[in-house]
């Protein structure tokens, strides 16, 4: 690992460890990299910090209450997909589903960049595929993939995200889709 990469890890935790109360950051996803923009105010990147932590647990929990934390109210969906609904009824929506399909999904955040209004996160999502999706009684097999967001952050609350996730290769791992 660089020393830089060093350096912005270790900022970035004594950011979000002074910002907020030993219990409340514990339980949450530690990005394995993380680059924060030294322009920021400590305050402002550890709000941003702990709403992008809270929001990438949601997806390892999938606890309502953490994406409604993350979430503002007025959250927009910037690449929402057919079908799910606009808002934050959109992630409880699709987390649901994951779960259902995937009891066992892990996300880890392999790397977090927090400049300016924004967080962008590299998630890593694992797990077996033991539930159902569409119909589809998993087997066990095990889930990898990768999907990127990009929050929008005001007021330590996510109001826009522009994500993009291997889709392709979630459901080639699930049987929907041929590889």
């Amino acid at each position: 690992m660089s020393l830089l990469r060093i350096v912005s890890a270790a900022l970035g935790a004594a950011l979000v460890a002074s910002a907020l109360p030993a219990s409340a950051a514990d339980n949450l996803v530690e990005p394995q990299t993380l680059i924060v923009d030294k322009t920021l105010s400590k305050q402002q990147a550890a709000r941003q910090i702990h709403a992008a932590r809270t929001y990438d647990t949601f997806w390892t929990t999938g606890d309502e209450a953490q994406a409604r934390a993350a979430l503002a109210d007025d959250f927009t969906d910037r690449t929402l997909p057919p079908g799910r609904p606009q808002g934050i009824a959109g992630p409880l929506a699709a987390s649901k589903t994951f779960h259902a399909a995937v009891p066992d999904v892990h996300a880890s955040v392999e790397q977090m960049i927090v400049t300016g209004d924004r967080v962008v996160t590299h998630l890593h999502f694992t797990g077996h595929f033991t539930g159902t999706f569409n119909g589809v009684q998993g087997n066990g097999q095990p889930v990898d993939f990768i999907a990127t967001d990009i929050y929008r952050i005001r007021d330590g609350k996510i109001t826009d995200n522009w994500h993009l996730e291997d889709n392709l290769a979630f459901l080639q791992q699930l049987g929907v889709v041929s590889k």
